[in-house]
């Protein structure tokens, strides 16, 4: 069953709430989630997030179990977002890193996509698997979803890099930007004049963009 979501509020007056779901490996408080977070807030969104059950479990000493498939974690962010919607008023952004943002796309094909729901947030999304360009591309939650999505990547991230989605065509309703020389967590390497502060910041401030288009 869920937990208690963990909130990171704006000082300034609430644009929208993003909903937001952690990648596969990290909790919802990892490095990562708690910059991101930050830096939302920072620029007008209030940002909830939890924890899928297997991630949620490893909390209490459980043992360390892999993620289920993405499409089986569809219920528990349905269930996230209910809890959202008696909780809060205004605009929601369902997203996530990595593999939350891959069912978040997931849930908005869903056909009963709440009203308040505006759009959809991806922070990294996994198009295939890391490192295999060759393999099945993860398009189908992209393609199917009734809201606008907006994702966010790395120029070098092994789950999609620049170079590789250059050569895609992408549906309408999804806007893609990309961060400098930023790897799955957006980091760059040493040498780049980019920071992953920097990154994590444009992220944010690409998101605020986003929303006031909605």
């Amino acid at each position: 069953m869920m937990s208690t979501f963990l909130w990171t509020r704006p000082d300034s007056e609430t644009s929208a709430t993003l909903l937001m779901a952690h990648g596969a490996g990290a909790p919802m408080d990892s490095a990562f989630m708690n910059k991101m977070a930050d830096a939302l807030a920072a620029e007008g969104i209030a940002v909830a997030r939890f924890e899928f059950a297997y991630m949620a479990g490893r909390r209490t000493g459980g043992p360390k179990k892999p993620p289920p498939r993405a499409d089986k974690l569809i219920g528990e962010f349905q269930t996230a977002l209910q809890t959202l919607l008696s909780e809060t008023e205004g605009p929601i952004l369902l997203g996530g890193k990595s593999m939350g943002g891959r069912v978040a796309a997931m849930l908005g094909g869903g056909g009963s996509l709440p009203g308040r729901v505006g759009g959809i947030c991806c922070y990294g999304y996994p198009f295939h698997p890391t490192g295999k360009p060759d393999a099945e591309w993860r398009l189908a939650p992209l393609e199917e979803a009734r809201r606008p999505i907006q994702i966010l990547q790395g120029d070098r991230d092994p789950f999609g890099s620049k170079a590789e989605l250059d050569e895609i065509t992408l549906p309408g309703h999804v806007s893609l930007a990309y961060l400098e020389d930023g790897n799955h967590d957006f980091g760059p390497r040493g040498k780049s004049p980019a920071t992953l502060d920097g990154n994590i910041q444009e992220a944010a401030r690409l998101t605020a963009v986003f929303v006031n288009s909605l």
